[in-house]
């Protein structure tokens, strides 16, 4: 079996607008944009996050939809993903995503394992989406509820604050 460490976890969750991203509506979501991406990167565990030339991924297409954003980066492991997710700023708006975006059944966040030093694609984040849409959580495309250490066909059960209801 390969070492763990010769792996690192890629993260995608997508969110579908319920506003324009210049609206009033959606002010709070994008003046927290640069805070909160700022205290991912200097989160521990964060290795890296797509963006654009103008520090977000807002404006990069995903599934051809101009109502769906992009968030792709690539952590050490989920421990270091759950511990940012689920604290700080990032917490405030992971409970406020339901004044700014539109409730979806399917799955609109995917994990999988990368080799080191490999940057995913918004191709690659479609693809690994739509499989575990397909197929449910797999050691291709899983979620922070069932996930799949590296090299493992074995799943594990994490453990996600009930009050903030994320499928993730």
């Amino acid at each position: 079996m390969t070492s763990a460490t010769t792996y690192e976890l890629a993260q995608v969750n997508i969110s579908r607008l319920k506003f324009p991203l210049d609206s009033p509506e959606l002010k709070d979501f994008v003046d927290a944009l640069d805070p909160v991406n700022a205290s991912a990167e200097e989160a521990d565990g964060y290795v890296w996050r797509l963006q654009s030339d103008g520090g977000d991924a807002t404006d990069i297409k995903v599934f051809g939809d101009d109502w769906l954003i992009i968030n792709l980066t690539v952590w050490r492991d989920t421990n270091a993903l759950t511990a940012f997710m689920y604290q700080g700023q990032h917490r405030e708006m992971l409970a406020r995503r339901r004044e700014w975006f539109e409730r979806v059944q399917e799955a609109m966040t995917a994990l999988w394992w990368v080799p080191t030093g490999h940057r995913p694609t918004v191709a690659e984040a479609e693809s690994r989406l739509l499989h575990l849409r397909t197929n449910g959580p797999t050691p291709h495309a899983f979620t922070l509820r069932t996930s799949f250490p590296p090299d493992t066909q074995e799943p594990v059960t994490g453990e996600i604050p009930e009050e903030l209801g994320c499928s993730a």
